[in-house]
């Protein structure tokens, strides 16, 4: 028998400790992560408990009538034990639904977590989802390597490595976390007329409460840092949270020099090295300069889906 539980400031020990052991779940479902933005939020995160102890918890949040696998994570529907069964996830979403209509929600938005970030397969959501008649509404697109079978890289991509190392551009872990920012965001600025999804204070507090979890990686060109790379080491994933380059790293190809050291050096250990999306509203626009780029280093595609049912 299975009991729903509301998360409450209380279980946040418990939860933490879940997300450790589970066969899904990432450092982003600490609650010291997912909380970093609580005041944007109406946080409605739910655990699922067999016997006393959690089986699967669920991070959300609730806009009016509509309940959201949270909106303020890439992706994350339920999170589940090495024990949980098929069986057990039907009876969980059973659960979760009735919770949410008591509540007065009217609709679930829902994004599973991607199987390049499961220890174990953990898609028995996906069956679930089946069974409600959720609809796929979003699509986006995230280029990946598997370490263990990667592409070469392209020959642009090999020319801007030759052009880094002739200009004697140096790769090295920092800490310089507001000279990275100043390029980021005059490049989405100038572009696309956007900032960063984080601050530069938000990132500074998440890089401080995780630091074997968030690295910045720059490229160095005569003392100046000219590229640069915030990443998040997720278990067997290394994702790409933001890519910038000044118009002089972009001259001298310093993000192909980069990324060569990360992907066939620094990292090369974990299993996959996950660029990110290269998609917009919700998988209907794709960036194809983006794409390109990553494709470049050997990056081919995996879906990140968002589907949605009623109640």
């Amino acid at each position: 028998m299975i009991e729903i539980v509301k998360y409450s400031p209380e279980l946040k020990k418990k939860w933490d400790d879940f997300i450790h052991i589970s066969r899904n779940g990432t450092f982003l479902f600490l609650r010291d992560y997912m909380d970093y933005h609580a005041y944007r939020f109406i946080d409605s995160s739910y655990l699922f408990l067999r016997k006393g102890n959690i089986e699967a918890v669920i991070p959300g949040n609730r806009v009016e009538n509509s309940f959201f696998s949270h909106q303020g994570l890439t992706n994350g529907g339920l999170i589940t034990s090495n024990k949980t069964s098929v069986a057990g996830v039907i009876e969980m979403f059973y659960l979760l639904n009735s919770a949410l209509t008591e509540n007065g929600v009217q609709e679930v938005i829902y994004k599973p977590i991607p199987l390049i970030y499961h220890s174990i397969p953990s898609q028995e959501d996906i069956y679930a989802l089946f069974l409600h008649k959720a609809e796929k509404i979003g699509c986006q697109i995230s280029s990946v390597i598997f370490q263990s079978n990667k592409p070469r890289f392209s020959e642009l991509r090999r020319r801007g490595i030759q052009k880094s190392i002739k200009e004697n551009v140096e790769i090295i872990v920092s800490n310089n976390l507001s000279a990275f920012w100043e390029i980021l965001e005059n490049n989405l600025i100038n572009k696309f007329k956007i900032r960063p999804t984080h601050s530069l204070e938000e990132i500074k507090l998440l890089y401080s409460r995780f630091p074997d979890n968030i690295k910045l990686y720059v490229a160095v060109h005569e003392g100046i840092i000219i590229a640069g790379t915030v990443i998040y080491l997720k278990k067997n994933v290394l994702k790409v949270q933001y890519i910038a380059a000044s118009e002089a790293g972009k001259h001298i190809g310093a993000l192909d020099l980069l990324f060569d050291k990360l992907i066939n050096e620094e990292f090369h250990q974990f299993h996959f090295f996950d660029f990110g999306i290269s998609t917009e509203s919700m998988g209907n626009y794709l960036n194809e300069n983006l794409i390109f780029q990553k494709e470049g280093f050997g990056g081919r595609d995996v879906v990140y889906e968002t589907y949605k049912y009623n109640l």
